[in-house]
């Protein structure tokens, strides 16, 4: 048996991973979450009473809070996951983003570090730090086929990328100067069930659904790749549980996909399951809005180092992915109209200059 520890277990990916863990796997999961704005716990209402699964609303910004947790459930693995994720809300807000993920980052490794120190030297050898982060610490790609390598340099270009930039350096001094056993690993853009409407995927099927405009960047030619939610979970654990201390895995599922395309394809999705009336098409709904500042070009990630030693591969085309995940928003309007009756999700954030 392993016992995990999550922090940002309430969000899109973390909700994933738990009901992963805790769920399909079978294994005891603590979950400790601020419950921000993004922060959800009907994400994690398939738990809620089983014997392996606990929630904690905390803060990983209290050191004192997040030792006395570790203490009290003594986890195997830590996953991080908490983190102020939206690139658009950094923009017009940079602060959060400083304070959750490059302060709160530090204190929860400060917390790890005095709690392996005091394990026994058996649990010690079996002790996991995983700091998850994102394929956004590499800065932008060409168009030219190339993509990103764990080895490649970082180059942040927003207030999100730079905080989460800070804080992979963070996770890496403690493994090399302290000891602590981390493991860490940058995804590529996910999506799928329970995520923040606010993203673009969400976003596009709820206002297509309401009838309302489908804002789009620029001219909507920024390439990203695409990665389910729950083949991401599915990595996570691999690296937590196999990965070698001290390295960095990219996860990504080789599904580029422009970002005028992927609206151009969720909206296809909906044209069958749920055709608008007339005859219209949902992709007559598209609008391109401002661009926002600093908008990177292209992301790609190169997940040979993962597959080849850890075995794992996506489940999901981005085809196959698309195609679920807009019939679970159809399915799942309990889950989601609270939320954008609170007002988030509906229009593109991150124009502040």
């Amino acid at each position: 048996m392993t016992r995990f520890l999550v922090t940002g277990g309430a969000g899109f990916i973390g909700s994933a991973l738990c009901r992963l863990i805790a769920g399909e796997i079978g294994e005891p999961v603590v979950v400790v979450d601020k419950l921000t704005y993004a922060g959800n716990l009907a994400s994690l209402a398939p738990l809620a009473g089983r014997p392996n699964f606990r929630f904690i609303r905390q803060d990983i910004c209290d050191r004192q809070a997040m030792l006395d947790i570790l203490r009290a459930h003594q986890p195997d693995v830590v996953i991080h996951l908490a983190a102020e994720s939206h690139v658009d809300r950094s923009i017009d807000g940079p602060a959060p983003f400083i304070e959750t993920n490059i302060v709160g980052t530090y204190r929860l490794l400060e917390a790890a570090r005095a709690y392996h120190g005091e394990r026994e030297a058996e649990q010690r050898s079996r002790f996991r730090f995983h700091h998850v982060s994102t394929d956004e610490v590499f800065g932008a790609l060409p168009l030219d086929g190339s993509r990103f390598r764990e080895t490649t340099p970082y180059a942040p270009s927003s207030p999100y990328s730079a905080s989460k930039a800070a804080s992979d350096h963070l996770a890496r001094a403690w493994h090399h100067t302290f000891g602590l056993p981390v493991v860490l690993s940058n995804c590529s853009n996910n999506y799928g069930p329970c995520q923040f409407p606010e993203k673009l995927v969400p976003l596009i099927i709820l206002n297509a659904v309401e009838e309302k405009p489908l804002p789009v960047y620029g001219r909507g030619d920024n390439v990203r790749d695409w990665l389910h939610v729950e083949d991401h979970a599915r990595a996570l654990v691999a690296v937590a549980t196999r990965g070698r201390v001290g390295e960095s895995y990219n996860i990504g599922a080789d599904a580029e996909r422009s970002n005028l395309a992927l609206v151009e394809a969720i909206c296809a999705i909906l044209d069958r399951l749920r055709p608008r009336g007339g005859g219209r098409q949902y992709r007559e709904l598209i609008t391109f809005v401002t661009d926002r500042p600093g908008h990177d070009l292209r992301y790609a990630i190169d997940a040979t180092k993962i597959a080849a030693e850890l075995g794992w591969r996506p489940r999901e085309t981005l085809d196959s992915g698309l195609e679920k995940t807009v019939a679970w928003y159809l399915a799942n309007e309990a889950w989601w109209r609270p939320i954008r009756e609170a007002g988030y999700g509906g229009d593109r954030l991150g124009r502040a200059v």
